[in-house]
């Protein structure tokens, strides 16, 4: 019952977000964001945690990404890469949380061109608007791809039960895509889309992440 709660709680605050970045409500934004972002850890929280292991290398992660979310809607000079490092070091505890669950299997290998591919295809269609950034960019980028490439290694692992191993791997991917609406918005062309897409992308995959500390793996 408190997992619909969550839910529905979690599906009006995004709808007031999202009414605030398209009317460029800046004080709305960060406090609609932090209470929602609050909200994605609380669910981790609050449900129950059959591997123990993984949940205390998820809920650092998640919280990290809180301080990103807060960063990244402060929108001040020097922010940016200030939350880019906080979503940074996320990536890693997830990257600690998926690991704990498994070990490169086919999947592993099959995914690896596939991702490593379209990383390099989004670094270099960014790098001329990159200036400065280039370097924390892709090392970003480096991480997420090795973060999401583990959510697939979880996904290739047929001993883990099929409802976690589809709840991480969504989780993460919609993770991914939302990245790539945040670059674009900040260093290609800023406009009210890019927030339309990633900001549901990005929730939906910090509580698909949140929820799979439920499952039993």
């Amino acid at each position: 019952m408190h997992n619909i709660v969550l839910v529905f709680l979690a599906t009006a605050l995004l709808a007031v977000l999202l009414s605030c970045e398209h009317k460029e409500v800046r004080k709305g934004v960060l406090t609609t964001k932090t209470i929602l972002s609050c909200l994605f850890v609380l669910t981790a929280i609050v449900q129950p945690h059959p591997s123990p292991g993984y949940y205390h290398r998820l809920l650092p992660g998640l919280v990290l990404c809180l301080g990103g979310d807060v960063c990244l809607a402060l929108r001040q000079k020097g922010m940016f890469l200030v939350g880019l490092v906080f979503f940074l070091w996320g990536h890693v505890f997830y990257i600690f949380a998926f690991l704990s669950l498994t070990q490169a299997n086919s999947w592993t290998w099959i995914g690896s061109p596939v991702f490593l591919a379209v990383s390099g295809i989004v670094y270099l269609r960014l790098k001329p608007y990159l200036g400065k950034m280039q370097t924390p960019v892709l090392l970003y980028l480096i991480v997420i791809t090795i973060m999401v490439l583990g959510a697939w290694t979880v996904l290739g692992d047929s001993r883990l039960t099929r409802c976690g191993r589809i709840t991480v791997s969504a989780g993460a991917v919609s993770f991914y895509c939302s990245d790539v609406f945040v670059a674009r918005d900040r260093f290609w062309k800023r406009e009210f889309f890019n927030r339309l897409c990633g900001l549901p992308l990005y929730y939906a995959g910090q509580f698909l992440l949140a929820f799979s500390a439920a499952a039993h793996w």
